[in-house]
């Protein structure tokens, strides 16, 4: 039991002697409060000076610094002498440190003190040491600096904290602490999720982001192509290109085809790492089906090649028919006789149709058919027989002509001789080989 006793008187001393260092601080006269934040600080300075008691080296001064970051406030006095140096946040008067002890329950929060003057108010000398819930004496401090840290800054660091004397009034220096925060994009009503409109009405992507200092806003192309739009919303058909289109509302009037695409919204604020949104901008339309070449030509036995362009969205079902008289048409479908393929680009599809070994039951119309959720349409082109044939009739006369096609290639005008023969020949070789240059065939790439 007397041990017992022992330990617990121990303990009581130890707090009693905690206790009587915070009111020694804070001031024994019962008030419970902290004296002199809105005392004149020249008045303060002048009483100081003429007492001859603690004198405050260099002001405390402003920081900013980034979130997740540290930063150091230093106090820096003269003469302290019997007096205790304490640390305070401002807004509401919460005591963080008295004189070399830290006292709030805050991990992040720590005073450091170097007994030398003042070096700075945002770095930290070798010689200092941490004394985070340390107890340490420090009666025989004469001048030095005490630096209030705090690591790993969040948003409600973000206030002003102030370095306070326990003289009679109390002395203090203030320091604003401003925490800077990099961009973050808002989801939600205020930024647009992916947006699909028809061809023609009016389409808006907005996008809202937060951060200190407020973050500028911009747009740009997910592909690299320029941002097009309308010069004006009341009519017209001039757009501007725009690399990067700078403010949080992208707006489209009598929205276009071209103008569909995956749009990047980019949140900066020179607080790393900037931010960005992806939005898509979809533009509904029936499809359009273009033929470039309607009608066709080519010697049998080859292989022939049909084209067809095709505009829509959402994406299209394609295939090609052939017109049959008398029956419904037939759906040609990849085999040994059709090769049926198509390429993709965004809106765009390029069909193709090969036909292999042409033949003259090869010889009609045919359709490339596309069809989606809001229309459908077809392209027709006319495939048709080049013959190509040598005649030499009972004259003599020699006649080289491609029937069904273009036009005769040559034709001689009676018997040659000598170097004129030989030319003739040559200029019917020539003429035959020039036609046959422009006989429309389209094979198959390799």
């Amino acid at each position: 039991m007397p041990a017992v006793r022992a330990v617990n008187a121990s303990r009581t001393i130890s707090m009693i002697a905690s206790l009587t260092s915070l009111l020694t601080f804070i001031g024994i006269d019962g008030m419970g409060h902290v004296n002199g934040h809105n005392v004149d600080r020249s008045t303060l300075h002048q009483d100081s000076n003429t007492a001859t008691g603690p004198v405050f080296i260099a002001p405390v001064g402003n920081q900013t610094a980034a979130i997740g970051r540290e930063v150091v406030f230093s106090c820096c006095v003269r003469n302290i002498g019997k007096y205790k140096v304490g640390w305070l946040r401002a807004s509401d008067q919460t005591i963080l440190s008295v004189h070399t002890r830290t006292v709030t329950h805050n991990a992040r929060i720590s005073v450091s003190y170097e007994p030398s003057g003042c070096s700075g108010s945002s770095a930290v000398s070798g010689n200092a040491f941490g004394v985070t819930g340390s107890s340490q004496a420090m009666e025989e401090v004469v001048n030095g600096t005490w630096r209030l840290h705090i690591r790993q800054l969040k948003e409600s660091d973000r206030d002003c904290y102030m370095c306070q004397i326990n003289t009679s009034p109390m002395i203090s220096e203030l320091g604003c602490l401003d925490i800077l925060v990099p961009p973050d994009i808002v989801y939600g009503g205020d930024t647009s999720a992916d947006l699909a409109v028809s061809e023609g009405d009016n389409a808006t992507l907005s996008c809202r982001a937060t951060g200190r200092p407020t973050p500028r806003v911009s747009w740009r192309r997910e592909d690299g192509e320029p941002i097009l739009i309308r010069a004006s919303s009341a009519g017209g058909n001039t757009f501007e290109r725009h690399e990067t289109y700078n403010g949080s509302l992208l707006q489209f009037h009598r929205v276009e085809r071209r103008q569909m695409g995956a749009y990047l919204c980019i949140a900066s604020n020179d607080v790393p790492p900037a931010v960005s949104k992806r939005v898509t901008l979809a533009v509904n339309f029936a499809p359009v089906v273009k033929a470039p070449n309607q009608l066709l030509g080519a010697p049998l036995s080859t292989d022939v090649q049909l084209e067809c362009y095709v505009e829509a969205f959402p994406n299209t079902i394609n295939y090609w028919v052939k017109n049959r008289r008398g029956s419904e048409d037939e759906m040609l479908l990849e085999g040994l006789k059709y090769s049926v393929r198509e390429e993709r680009s965004g809106y765009k599809v390029l069909m193709w149709l090969l036909i292999k070994g042409f033949t003259e039951q090869d010889v009609g119309s045919y359709k490339c058919v596309s069809t989606n959720s809001l229309g459908k349409a077809d392209g027709t082109l006319r495939l048709y027989e080049i013959k190509i044939g040598f005649d030499r009739s009972s004259r003599g006369k020699d006649h080289v002509s491609i029937i069904g096609g273009l036009a005769e290639a040559a034709q001689s005008s009676g018997a040659n001789s000598g170097g004129r023969g030989l030319f003739g020949c040559w200029k019917k070789l020539s003429h035959f080989l020039s036609m046959c240059l422009f006989v429309p065939v389209l094979l198959w790439p390799r």
